[in-house]
């Protein structure tokens, strides 16, 4: 392979063009004007210690080159940066090093941030946020003030895991099997503790409605309809017999009440306790311990072996007075409905595994469709052996026992969700303080707006004190507050808030990120929202979307937003790989550094192919060989641009040391670019490339769109080569193409050229569709040199293709059937003569 400086000088290009954009702020937006806006925004980064790899650049690479691509197009491009930088990660190295968190978040974004820019996206930094900053967190915390007026903030004490080796509180995907999964802490238990948890179920049914109204993937939408799981039915009461006591389930399916053949409770519902005999005592609190030591994702493992022990009590089946046995198993989740199902064998699969390994009779109460297996059908079919809704289809037969057992209130129609609200406190130091305090005589007591924002004390120990309160529990001068209310004395909060709150709304604030007086100004946010083009990891599908859904929602009734979505088009970008297939990390060793990347092969190489590689969405290794190709591409472009003659003295130039701007000034254009009019033929080739590279960037296949520029070079050349000159209008047409993909190179090239100003506002070309109209032509057919027809075909057609055309026509065959094709003699775009005896 050539060397990089014989490709083309990139390590002299691009610096200058990053500090020319930084210097003339080329990409900073406006707010207002009479051009359309387009609002496009990353999912911006934790910035960690490792900084970037290559996988992470891919989206910023597509939407730089769409913001790019706008631009030109016309519109008023909004396209922001920062960083989401509170969280655990910083505070376990403060543990561990003593060092502020502040320090190392500081430390890590100038990390990102010089990656980032390196790599040309042309981001409006006068916009960057960092959710650390106490101006930013001022609004979060504000926001959290107008939730908890609004009663949708609430305490509560909720059982949380705790890791004594890290001494926090551990999410459910961080425990596995009883430990912790990010450091390997065996002493992982259950402890209740108090918690701040927000009310988002109060607007499930808005979360799910609203879904309608924005352009996403299916299977997205799907994620997060069935993370809320709103689910019709009805709640159905079963009494405990020789008891007091009821048991409620929710049940979609009332219709099989009558194939009921035992109850589940959930390991922690309360009435364990009360009805476990004391023959099933020990067993039963044997389980209840074990249950305890498993995360919910383990529990609701579908492929795991079922597991269960039965309490020794019975309960009464509504709709035929029958005993069943009441058991208790960890399937059933104490946070879903009512933390206790009715269990129908036949008709749920996880029942059915369950009543077979434990012999637990299995009846049928739908019968399937002919041709399927009653047992195990979980689909709608025809009511049997139930009574007064026998001989009923699904529909009506839920809807006939529905009625019957609300009549003798034995239950009532219900909807269920499995969204839980938001806990939304944790039990750590570097979070955003919650703006709160605890008075013995008023309660808890919001501070006043002026008291924004609260910052976190200077603390030197961030372990949680013995007792597993929150760190800050240790800053004794900083508790100390008096109550806004009374003026009583009263304590601080605690707990901080989760990583997710200042990602809720940070769209928001890149639309106005200096105002000291609100989160946003009311005409900015009503000029920009809702973002058009949301791109990010597949990995924030849920949680992230969905809580700032909920957090724009609420900000919508309270009048502070004017759009009830925040993001109208959201796209996923796939994963790369390391050159091995797997997933990059430091310990498969198979890392990529983006630093190495650039030093070797120029930015707009990575970028391109970042984009190259495949589909936005789809997963893909990375490839050095790739890359590569790529970069010869790119050489080629910059050979077909400049005076290979000149390149000498340039040569010479950087030698002698001399500066950057005044060396690549030696660099000629080539003779080969001519002000002369292009031929039909390329006049064909351009408008084909600007329409195909258009069409492509507006459905975001930008692999498919550096194929086409790729074809074109190709055929450039090949007519340099014969001769022929490179239009001065073709050149310019074709390099607009390549700026948003390839900027630095586009930028010196279109400088080369002979413009003054910045190819990132340049007109985008338009493509002339009379251009490509394939043209026809008329064809004769013979047989044995007869005339047999006369066909129009788009002219150009190769001599295969008209010879298929010709022995496929129908009057051809006639005079060829039963006869032997000794030669075809075509003459293109005239005449087919078919020798056939």
């Amino acid at each position: 392979m050539a060397t990089t400086r014989q490709q083309y000088p990139f390590d002299l290009i691009e610096p200058k063009w990053q500090n020319h954009w930084e210097a003339h702020k080329t990409f900073r937006a406006s707010d207002g004007g009479t051009k359309p806006k387009f609002y496009i925004l990353d999912m911006f980064p934790y910035p960690s210690g490792a900084g970037l790899h290559v996988g992470h650049p891919e989206g910023y690479t597509a939407t730089d080159i769409l913001a790019r691509y706008k631009r030109m197009r016309g519109f008023n491009v909004l396209h922001p940066m920062g960083w989401d930088a509170f969280g655990l990660p910083a505070e376990q190295y403060a543990i561990e090093t003593g060092t502020h968190p502040a320090q190392t978040t500081a430390k890590n974004i100038a990390t990102f941030k010089r990656q980032i820019q390196m790599l040309g996206f042309s981001y409006d930094w006068d916009r960057e946020v960092n959710t650390t900053d106490p101006e930013y967190f001022k609004w979060t915390q504000w926001i959290f003030l107008q939730l908890f007026k609004k009663g949708l903030a609430y305490q509560q004490s909720v059982p949380v895991w705790w890791c004594e080796g890290c001494k926090a509180v551990l999410a459910n995907e961080e425990v596995k099997d009883g430990k912790c999964d990010r450091k390997g802490h065996t002493n992982v238990v259950r402890r209740p503790m108090r918690q701040w948890i927000l009310r988002i179920t109060a607007y499930a049914d808005r979360l799910l409605e609203d879904l309608k109204l924005v352009d996403w993937t299916e299977s997205i939408k799907e994620m997060q309809r069935n993370w809320i799981g709103r689910s019709e039915g009805a709640e159905v009461v079963f009494q405990i017999s020789n008891s007091e006591s009821q048991i409620t389930v929710f049940t979609t399916r009332p219709d099989t009440l009558f194939g009921a053949t035992y109850m589940v409770l959930a390991p922690e519902h309360p009435l364990v306790e009360k009805v476990t005999t004391d023959a099933q005592r020990a067993a039963v609190n044997a389980y209840r311990e074990a249950a305890s030591k498993k995360s919910e994702l383990d529990r609701t493992n579908l492929a795991k072996e079922k597991t269960g022990v039965f309490t020794g009590a019975y309960a009464i089946n509504p709709v035929n007075d029958e005993k069943i046995p009441i058991w208790i198993a960890d399937y059933v989740m104490i946070s879903y409905g009512t933390g206790a199902i009715m269990a129908v064998p036949a008709h749920d699969t996880r029942d059915l595994e369950f009543a077979q390994k434990f012999n637990l009779p299995v009846r049928i109460v739908v019968q399937a469709p002919a041709g399927q297996e009653s047992i195990g059908f979980v689909g709608d079919g025809v009511s049997v052996n139930s009574g007064l809704i026998t001989g009923l289809p699904t529909p009506e037969a839920k809807q006939k026992i529905t009625g019957w057992l609300e009549e003798r209130g034995l239950g009532k129609k219900a909807i269920n969700y499995k969204l839980r609200d938001w806990l939304f406190s944790r039990q750590r130091y570097w979070g955003e303080p919650i703006p709160v305090v605890h008075c013995a005589k008023c309660g808890v007591v919001p501070l006043p707006e002026t008291a924004l924002p609260l910052t976190l004390p200077e603390m030197k120990d961030y372990t949680p004190p013995a007792s597993g309160e929150p760190p800050l529990a240790k800053a004794t001068e900083w508790l100390k507050a008096a109550c806004p209310t009374c003026g009583g004395p009263a304590m601080r909060e605690t707990n901080t808030m989760p990583q997710w709150a200042g990602s809720c709304w940070y769209y928001l604030r890149f639309i106005d990120p200096k105002n000291p007086q609100a989160f946003v100004a009311k005409d900015k946010e009503k000029y920009w929202m809702p973002v058009d083009l949301y791109v990010g990891g597949a990995e924030h599908a849920v949680l992230h979307l969905l809580y700032a859904r909920f957090w724009h929602k609420v900000l919508f009734d309270l009048g502070h937003v004017s759009t009830p979505e925040p993001f109208l088009k959201l796209v996923n970008q796939g994963m790369i790989l390391g050159e091995d297939g797997q997933k990059m990390s430091k310990s498969r060793g198979n890392v990529i550094n983006p630093d190495e990347v650039v030093r070797e092969f120029g930015a707009d190489s990575m970028r391109l192919y970042e984009m190259f590689m495949g589909p936005l969405a789809d997963t893909k290794p990375w490839s050095t060989e790739g890359i590569q190709g790529v970069h010869r591409f790119l050489g080629r472009v910059w050979r077909l641009f400049v005076d290979e003659n000149s390149m000498e003295a340039f040569e010479q130039a950087v030698a002698a040391g001399t500066p950057a701007e005044q060396a690549l000034a030696s660099v000629k254009l080539s003779p080969a670019i001519r002000d002369v009019k292009p031929t039909a033929e390329q006049l064909k080739l351009l408008h084909a490339t600007i329409k195909a590279v258009t069409d492509d960037l507006e459905a975001m296949g930008f692999n498919t769109a550096i194929s086409r520029m790729m074809e074109c070079v190709n055929d450039v050349m090949r007519g340099i080569a014969a001769g022929q000159p490179f239009p001065r209008e073709m050149a310019e047409q074709f390099l607009l193409l390549v700026a948003p993909f390839a900027p630095h190179l586009g930028e010196q090239l279109w400088q080369l050229l002979g413009h003054q100003e910045s190819v990132a506002y340049a007109p985008w070309p338009a493509y002339d569709p009379a251009l490509l109209v394939a043209k026809e032509v008329e064809v004769v057919f013979q047989v044995n040199g007869k005339l047999r027809d006369r066909v129009k075909v788009t002219a150009g057609l190769s001599k295969a293709e008209l010879e298929k055309v010709a022995l496929a026509n129908e009057k051809v065959q006639q005079h060829t059937v039963g006869k032997t094709v000794r030669k075809v003699v075509v003459v293109p775009d005239k005449l087919v003569n078919i020798v056939a005896a």
